[in-house]
């Protein structure tokens, strides 16, 4: 079974990224601050985590801290898993 990171990379890969020019973003690079998600990405962003990971992401979670990088990320579900 594939990890949170290659999860989430592949998920961005399928469905933000035109072209191989930005598949080499690294665990963490930001999201926002390469242009790799817009505000409307990390909605559908958000939902992929809460139906792949089986967890809810409350509004006051929808932070850069939690979601702008597949580093942030692993670790807010990992958080998340373990409450």
């Amino acid at each position: 079974m594939p990890n949170i990171k290659q999860q989430v990379r592949q998920y961005i890969l399928d469905n933000f990224i035109l072209g191989s020019e930005g598949a080499n973003f690294s665990d963490a690079d930001s999201f926002l601050e390469l242009h790799i998600v817009d505000s409307t990405g990390f909605l559908e962003l958000i939902v992929f985590i809460e139906d792949t990971f089986g967890l809810k992401v409350p509004d006051e979670d929808m932070l850069p801290d939690n979601l702008d990088s597949l580093d942030a990320i692993e670790a807010y579900v990992n958080r998340k898993k373990a409450a």
